[in-house]
């Protein structure tokens, strides 16, 4: 099951019980409310489903939404899409069944791709942070430079990045030894309670997820800022209230969507992990995982005039 060149010594592998499935504690033994989750997260997961698809199918129908800017808000939908299916599934599974057994290779594929598309959405943010970047201070050159193909290039390079960096730690973690306990107190598998539960030496690993953490979660927040930074400049140069309101608002709501998913990242990962922490967590990647992707939606249609009319456009045309 494990390579050869597992880092244990064999005799020591042998004697040891190698852990085939974790248990997965969720949100501790609270059995008494496991119905109530179940239709809670069950019924927030069909609103981000119906948001994030009804954002898609408005984008689409309206030839005045075919703009960059939209583009990528199909994209973050989309990928939202995904994000939040890769672990509500198997939570609404286990509050309905009680069952919190999770197999190693789904535990693995589960890492993979959800940490694959939290790195893809982080460079998408960034993608569309450049968009309104380029909209708003270099209004003369965005026509030339945000064109279709560029904004398909960049949103694909956001996907393809966000996979190949999870591939190498993802990979790492499957090698490592699992022999107990195999208990892991989370609702979905991430990469900080896996090393927790591991036999192996986890230092090397840790070390290679904080610098790819650095240069690949880093990096495209250190370019949302310096194009906020420009954004607030060119805004504040604006003569008027009313004209600076209005530029403000085209990306108000992207910047609404930065500040809650990146702020709870920063308290996850960033902050040291102790026992303390260890509840507040929790609670940021309900935030980061559950409420974000809900609220994406519900940002972009009430904060957008543009999503609002077509949105009035369906319901007149539907309606009769």
């Amino acid at each position: 099951m494990y390579p050869t060149e597992q880092p244990m010594d064999k005799r020591e592998e042998n004697n040891q019980t190698v852990v085939k499935e974790f248990i997965l504690l969720g949100f501790g033994n609270i059995y008494e409310f496991q119905i109530l989750l179940f239709l809670v997260f069950l019924v927030i997961y069909l609103v981000t489903m119906s948001g994030n698809f009804l954002i898609v199918v408005l984008i689409v129908a309206d030839q005045r939404l075919h703009t960059p800017m939209y583009l990528f808000l199909i994209n973050l939908s989309c990928l939202e899409s995904c994000y939040i299916s890769t672990i509500f599934p198997r939570m609404l599974d286990s509050f309905l069944t009680g069952n919190q057994l999770m197999p190693l290779n789904s535990c693995f594929t589960q890492l993979y791709f959800f940490g694959g598309l939290a790195t893809a959405e982080c460079y998408l943010l960034a993608a569309m942070s450049y968009d309104r970047y380029l909209a708003i201070c270099k209004p003369l050159y965005y026509v030339m430079i945000m064109d279709r193909k560029t904004c398909l290039w960049l949103a694909g390079c956001s996907w393809i990045i966000g996979f190949l960096v999870n591939s190498v730690p993802t990979y790492l973690i499957k090698q490592l030894v699992f022999c107990g306990p195999n208990v892991i107190d989370h609702f979905f598998c991430d990469f900080t309670p896996l090393l927790q539960v591991s036999c192996s030496n986890t230092v090397k690993i840790q070390l290679l997820i904080f610098i790819l953490s650095a240069l690949f979660g880093l990096l495209p927040f250190l370019l949302i800022l310096v194009s906020y930074s420009c954004i607030v400049q060119t805004i504040l140069r604006i003569p008027s209230t009313v004209g600076r309101k209005k530029t403000f608002s085209t990306c108000s709501s992207h910047l609404t969507v930065v500040t809650l998913f990146y702020g709870t990242i920063v308290i996850v990962y960033v902050l040291p992990k102790n026992r303390a922490l260890r509840d507040l967590n929790k609670i940021c990647s309900v935030f980061y995982t559950v409420l974000t992707p809900l609220v994406n939606p519900f940002v972009y249609s009430l904060r957008n005039k543009d999503i609002k009319q077509a949105l009035r456009k369906a319901i007149k045309h539907f309606s009769g």
